[in-house]
Order: C-alpha cells, then structure tokens, then sequence
C-alpha cells in the first residue's frame, strides 16, 4: 500500500435471499467494529447480484432484497450518519471504471478465478459476461473510491488479489506509480467461515434448499432455538481440546459460532463446555444466539416498514459515495487520454 493513500475501508453484500448467521459473524459484526476504528463505505452490491445464475429475477424483489440488506446493515449496527450505506447501482462511476478495468485486466487473468468456474459449471459457455467479469467490477468498488482495505471471506481473497493486479497494471501502464493504492485483505474473528448446520463441511449458505441449514437474520426467536437445536452433531460429548475436535466438523462449527457470539475464544469454550452433551451446549448456544440476532430481526422488521426511510438513507449515502468517486474517475479519464 501507497502510505500517500488515506486509510479506508470499502465492502459490501449481494441482495440475493435473505442474509444469515454466516453474513453476521463473517461480515456485519467486523463491520460495526471497524467504522470505529477507520472510515468505511458499505454498499449493497446490487450490480453483483445481477450475475446470480438462479434465473431471472423480477425487478421488485431486487428492489426489496436491497432494502433488506440496508436494513441489515443499520439492525447490526452500522451507522449510517457516520457511514454510508449506498446501493452500487446508485453510482455511475463503478460502471465507468470498471470498463477502464476491463481494457486492463488481462483474460488469462479471469480464466484463473475459481469461483467463476465453480459458479459456471460444465457449462462456461452459457455463462453470462457479467458473472465472467465479475473480479473486474469488484476491482473498480474499491479503487474507485481508492479504498485501502477490504474484509473478505476465503472465497473473495482471489479477487481481492486480481484487485491489486488491476490497480498495479494501471499505474504501471499509464506511468502513474502509486495512483491507486494495493488494497490490503482484512479477514477477522474466529468464525469468518460459518458452515452449514447440516453439514460441517459445507459453508452456511443463503441459496441451500435446506432453511434449516442456516440462521437468518429475519428469523424469530422460536426458529432460532428449533434450528440450533437440530443442527446435525455426533454421538461423542462436546470436545475439551483442539485434539478432539480434529474430524468433527459440527462440532468445530458449533464451538466456534458460540465462541463469535460471545466474543470468546473456541479455547475458552471448550474448557467451558468439554465434555458435556450436545443438548446441554445447544441449549446454551440457542439462548446466546437468540440473545443476539433476535433483536437484529425485530430491528430489521421495524425498518422494513418504512420503505421510504431506507431509500433516504440510500440516497443520502449515494451522494456522499458518489462525491469521493467522482474527481477520482475524472483524473482516470484525463490518465487515459479521455477528453473531460
């Protein structure tokens, strides 16, 4: 990173089905820590959600999904009179960038993303342009805003790394060493990666068929406990240290939701916990997880109702977004020869 470049944080979710216990621990709850720590710009990745290959989807539910993430946002805690908290599409310059970045990035590049191809399947070819290019967009929200660090899960870390590819080519090419900064992975909190409480070995998701698979953000109490107590475990008692816990992927997830939850260390839970039963410690992780994303859905319910609100805060956000952006793209299109 470029010490000229001002510390900033720049991340964001796709409005695609409701968000999860997964997003929570993963994302949100780093995020409201962070806004203390550094400047931040959060935004619903609306553009992204385009590229979802569950089929066409019809305007009015990309419109609510992205109300919903805003309301999850702000529920978790994000502030937005401090942060902003701006849908994607709200602002021109990422889509203006991000054709720049495609005239930059290289397409041998993208063939090595893995998601594209986990995404695509045997069927490349009918694959959109949208979901190949992907990487590119995600390059262009954040050095549009030359953002310096980025939370990101296991599976964003290749495009985070092809974000600082795009960002050194740039400045290599054009003979503007330093313009963009080489934005900086920031990966926090001992349950980044929440897994499936059907399946340890599988990543909690919003698309599996199973709900009971995951913990949502607008779920109610009482589905909140039913679920954690069905989580799928096995026969052996709660583990007391990291050698018990090798090969038992439920149990590794459980303890390290509960440890997430509690600000604690899966150490510290398992000296608590080791060696008691699984109904004992579902009980306990029922009662802390309805403790703390309950109040979260009530709050999303709440500004779910005021449609209205939620487009304000959008907007308002938008403009301040679009303020930090703008003179930035205006200095890319002068670098590249644009007439301005």
């Amino acid at each position: 990173m470029t010490p000229n470049h001002q510390q900033l944080v720049l991340s964001g979710m796709q409005p695609t089905n409701t968000l999860h216990l997964g997003n929570y621990l993963g994302a949100l709850k780093n995020w409201v820590k962070m806004q203390a720590e550094m400047p931040c710009l959060f935004c619903v990745v609306d553009m992204h959600s385009l590229t979802d290959d569950a089929g066409y989807r019809k305007p009015e539910d990309v419109a609510r999904a992205s109300r919903e993430v805003t309301a999850a946002y702000i529920a978790a805690g994000v502030d937005p009179r401090h942060t902003p908290i701006f849908a994607q599409s709200m602002v021109a310059e990422h889509s203006e960038l991000a054709w720049i970045f495609n005239c930059v990035a290289r397409l041998g590049w993208l063939d090595r993303m893995t998601q594209f191809k986990e995404k695509s399947g045997k069927h490349k070819e009918r694959a959109s342009v949208g979901l190949y290019t992907y990487p590119v967009l995600m390059a262009a929200d954040i050095l549009v805003y030359k953002a310096t660090h980025v939370p990101v899960g296991d599976d964003q870390k290749q495009h985070l790394e092809l974000s600082r590819d795009v960002a050194q080519k740039f400045n290599s090419d054009y003979g503007v060493q330093g313009f963009f900064p080489l934005p900086e992975p920031v990966i926090t909190g001992p349950a980044t990666r929440v897994m499936s409480l059907r399946d340890g070995a599988k990543k909690m998701s919003k698309s599996d068929e199973s709900d009971n698979s995951r913990i949502n953000l607008t779920d109610s109490a009482d589905t909140i406990a039913q679920k954690i107590r069905k989580a799928k475990t096995d026969p052996n008692p709660i583990p007391a240290n990291k050698n018990e816990m090798k090969g038992r992927p439920e149990a590794e997830n459980l303890i390290n939701i509960y440890a997430a939850l509690a600000d604690d260390t899966p150490e510290r839970v398992m000296n608590e916990f080791g060696g008691q039963q699984f109904s004992t410690f579902k009980n306990a992780l029922a009662d802390l997880t309805v403790t703390k994303i309950a109040p979260i859905a009530d709050e999303m319910r709440r500004l779910m109702a005021d449609q209205a609100e939620i487009d304000r805060i959008l907007r308002a956000s938008a403009e301040i977004a679009r303020a930090r952006a703008r003179p930035i793209v205006q200095e890319v299109k002068k670098i590249v020869g644009f007439v301005t």
